[in-house]
């Protein structure tokens, strides 16, 4: 099984949107995928009661049941396990970095954001848990962009991620509408980043990912 913890102490990252379209492609990959909502405001469980019944499941978890609920998900046949946090609550992105096998934090590639990741960077140094930076709502196609805004992540002790997830319509108009990206343009641009996204991150923790050249294998 693979937890991913989706933190960031700066509101706004997109760390819903990045839980979410994780835990969707691996569903498509064929995964039991499962979603664990710690957010008090409870996007990613509106979401999930948008879809009715579809895949991946969601939810909710108050910080200190956190891992009884990872290992409780486990036992029932959970093969992904990505975990949404709230902005500005150390206690429930601590105790989502102790129950994550990786940590992906979200930023936009901005200067003020990027300062707020400071805090982030250290507790996942602090609890010694493997952790990139995930660029997000950036610009398509501004690499100088995230060449500096990786740069500048790398010196607080946490490198980034080799792919991002831009500003593009897909992300807005799926959540939007309770589906994700590869549902709303399955051969688009934005469904890509997430394949791409989610193919690395398996990578991260030793787990085969099935895409091959941005679709699901058969």
């Amino acid at each position: 099984m693979t937890t991913v913890a989706i933190i960031s102490q700066k509101g706004g990252a997109g760390k819903t949107t990045l839980a979410l379209h994780l835990a969707a492609a691996a569903v498509d990959d064929g995964r039991v995928a499962l979603i664990v909502d710690t957010d008090p405001q409870a996007t990613a469980s509106q979401w999930a009661g948008w879809r009715k019944d579809e895949p991946p499941e969601v939810i909710d978890s108050p910080p200190p049941r956190l891992a009884a609920k990872v290992e409780q998900a486990q036992a029932q046949g959970a093969e992904f396990i990505v975990i949404d946090t709230p902005p500005h609550a150390d206690s429930a992105a601590r105790a989502a970095v102790e129950a994550a096998d990786l940590v992906l934090i979200p930023c936009r590639p901005s200067a003020f954001d990027l300062s707020a990741i400071q805090t982030t960077s250290k507790l996942v140094q602090l609890l010694r848990k493997p952790a990139f930076v995930v660029f997000t709502a950036g610009p398509p196609n501004a690499p100088r962009v995230y060449q500096e805004a990786g740069e500048l992540v790398e010196s607080f002790g946490t490198p980034p991620c080799p792919f991002q997830m831009s500003d593009r319509a897909a992300f807005r108009h799926a959540s939007a509408e309770g589906r994700t990206a590869m549902e709303l343009e399955p051969d688009g641009k934005a469904a890509d980043e997430v394949r791409q996204l989610y193919k690395w991150t398996c990578r991260q923790v030793d787990v085969l990912a099935k895409y091959q050249d941005g679709k699901a294998a058969a």
